[in-house]
């Protein structure tokens, strides 16, 4: 896995710059290369827009808040926790650059971010379950059922199929579930049965995330292979009620 991160580095632009120390730098030069900040409200707290950046001549990957970047800039929305009450609970974050030198030096740089407030909400972009679509109602899949949750608009009983950008923009399925048993045991392939991505998951009642691979884009996307993304129950129950990301 790591020679294929390498790998995928390698396929960024090509770094011209020339750099001391047998075409590296340390992660001190790196980190005085890079800028992660977030953007501010009226009042001067914290937003939950973090925007990341590096002149470093490396080529970088990002990860903020578990999603991956490829590329010198990147940013993203947060989300910002609130309690029972409605008020907001800062939110921590670590955000991790991974830099790899022209001589393949690999270097890791982390910088903890706090995001107090919601100045860019985030929203909402239904793949299945929208309010305003009646027709696409909850359902409970049964166990073994393969057809029942393959994101196909031919294939699949309920769910459509998923678009290109939303596979190859890598996007963080959010999966707002309820009634799930405590048997609830589920698998994650493709509807061809020739890759599991992810195995034995379990959910709880409630919102449930997962997240799309550069596998999972390139096998199950119509602009790939085009094997739809399936998910199919081992055992136990659930409701599904719909399937979003948010951005």
């Amino acid at each position: 896995m790591l020679a294929a991160a390498i790998c995928t580095f390698a396929a960024c632009d090509p770094v011209h710059e020339e750099i001391s120390n047998g075409g590296h730098i340390s992660v001190d030069e790196l980190k005085a290369k890079t800028s992660v900040t977030v953007d501010k409200d009226a009042n001067g707290k914290n937003g939950n827009v973090i925007t990341c950046s590096t002149s470093a001549p490396v080529n970088a990957k990002w990860d903020i808040g578990g999603k991956e970047f490829i590329g010198n800039h990147a940013w993203k929305k947060m989300k910002v926790n609130w309690d029972k009450d409605g008020n907001y609970i800062p939110t921590d974050y670590t955000i991790i650059l991974t830099a790899i030198c022209p001589d393949g030096t690999q270097l890791k740089a982390e910088f903890p971010m706090t995001c107090d407030v919601i100045t860019n909400p985030l929203q909402k972009y239904y793949i299945y379950g929208d309010p305003a679509k009646t027709e696409e109602a909850p359902f409970k899949p049964g166990a073994w059922d393969a057809a029942a949750m393959r994101f196909s608009s031919t294939e699949g009983a309920h769910l459509p199929t998923i678009s290109d950008d939303i596979y190859f923009g890598l996007k963080t399925l959010i999966f707002d579930v309820s009634d799930v048993t405590p048997d609830f045991d589920l698998k994650v392939m493709n509807g061809w049965w020739s890759n599991t991505y992810y195995d034995h998951v379990k959910w709880t009642s409630g919102l449930n995330e997962l997240q799309i691979t550069q596998t999972m884009a390139d096998e199950c996307a119509k602009g790939g292979e085009g094997r739809d993304l399936d998910l199919m129950l081992y055992s136990g129950s659930m409701t599904l009620n719909s399937v979003y990301y948010e951005e």
